[in-house]
């Protein structure tokens, strides 16, 4: 694979991953990693957190669906010092679960401006260089308004993209569909970086595909993860496997979405959005 000249790039910290973007993901970037719970998508962003704070970058960590206590646990079952990086300033996790009113480092308000202001307040914080921002996931934003995804997301690039930011900025995919809650985080994202899981012969099995980069020669194949106790996610080997290979039965998708829309129906009161 040939290396694309003039670009500086960040590594993911998983080298094997990076072979797959010749190199890295180019610096001022905004990276789609989208996929179903319990993918790698967490594990993901953790390494290139931990790659940053190798790496001299500051680091800013927004997590709204996991308290900062789990995922500096999470990141210390990979042997990555998280706490110690924040005690040295070189990270900042903003909590957006917890919501502890002392702390100041909580997001009170799941609002893309509140998440832009808090981010910039981070950013001074730590002050001036190359810095590494993760969001994860960018879904709980637009959960009850999946039409106004596109119109945050575009907000969210336009603000920080100023500010010497490369982000992984995360969205849940719905188990039954493939489809992100929100259509407009990969409208705007420079490159799609997508997890998927599936169940063979009774085994869980975890792939990623790079789905898009921009101004880079990446690799198009899907390759299997595994993520393993004190290493963390490790890519297997490329697969032979097709896409529809990787998805539910038809009729098994059909009977989740309808009861899914039943349900849902039930408390908005509201017909199912749509994309069209």
């Amino acid at each position: 694979m040939s290396i694309s000249k003039g670009i500086e790039r960040l590594s993911t910290g998983i080298r094997k991953f990076d072979e797959l973007i010749e190199g890295g993901i180019p610096r001022g970037f905004f990276v789609s990693v989208v996929g179903e719970p319990g993918t790698g998508k967490t594990i993901f962003c953790i390494h290139y957190a931990n790659q940053g704070i190798i790496d001299g970058d500051r680091v800013i960590y927004v997590t709204t669906e996991e308290s900062r206590e789990s995922i500096i646990n999470q990141a210390s079952q990979f042997n990555f010092d998280f706490e110690k990086a924040i005690q040295d300033k070189k990270m900042i996790i903003i909590d957006a679960l917890m919501k502890e009113k002392l702390d100041e480092w909580s997001l009170f308000e799941l609002t893309v401006e509140e998440l832009v202001k808090k981010v910039i307040e981070a950013k001074k914080e730590l002050g001036y260089g190359r810095t590494r921002l993760i969001v994860d996931s960018m879904s709980a934003f637009w959960l009850d308004k999946p039409a106004m995804a596109r119109r945050m997301s575009y907000f969210v690039k336009r603000v920080l993209h100023k500010w010497d930011v490369t982000a992984l900025l995360v969205s849940q995919y719905a188990v039954t569909s493939d489809l992100s809650y929100g259509f407009g985080l990969e409208h705007v994202a420079d490159g799609i970086i997508r997890f998927k899981k599936v169940i063979m012969r009774g085994e869980l099995r975890r792939f990623v595909l790079i789905e898009k980069m921009r101004q880079t020669n990446h690799d198009l194949r899907a390759h299997e993860i595994r993520i393993l106790p004190g290493q963390g996610l490790v890519l297997v080997s490329p697969t032979e496997m097709r896409s529809q290979d990787l998805r539910m039965p038809p009729k098994v998708i059909k009977k989740m979405e309808e009861a899914k829309e039943k349900s849902r129906a039930q408390i908005t009161d509201e017909p199912e959005w749509s994309s069209e």
